[in-house]
């Protein structure tokens, strides 16, 4: 059976949200990746609420980097992703990388949220 890339991403994100659950203690780190643009947020899935958002569509991105589908882009949004989470007093996350594979703009991502202070 042939099955399209994004099905394939989308059937990978739903049997690894099985084992995934953001909690008040330690909230879940999302990503979506399209060609164009990547979103951060962290979610306490407890409570059904999203805490932080980051994203290549904001200002502060765009005007630092010129294309937001790179992984330059990527690392821009994880690193504002931890600043932000570490105003809020959230330190120790669960990464979620939505079906993607770790590779690329989803690497540099959660690489650059590690190194701004982040733990996952």
């Amino acid at each position: 059976m042939n099955v399209s890339r994004r099905q394939a991403t989308i059937s990978r994100h739903e049997r690894i949200r099985k084992g995934l659950s953001g909690t008040p203690e330690r909230p879940r780190l999302s990503i979506y990746r399209s060609n164009n643009h990547i979103v951060a947020q962290v979610i306490d899935d407890v409570a059904q609420h999203t805490l932080v958002a980051a994203s290549s569509l904001e200002a502060e991105v765009r005007s630092a980097v010129g294309f937001t589908g790179n992984s330059e882009a990527s690392a821009k949004v994880g690193a504002l992703i931890a600043e932000r989470a570490i105003a809020k007093g959230i330190t120790r996350v669960v990464f979620d990388r939505g079906g993607n594979l770790y590779h690329g703009r989803v690497q540099a991502l959660a690489e650059a949220a590690r190194e701004a202070g982040l733990d996952f």
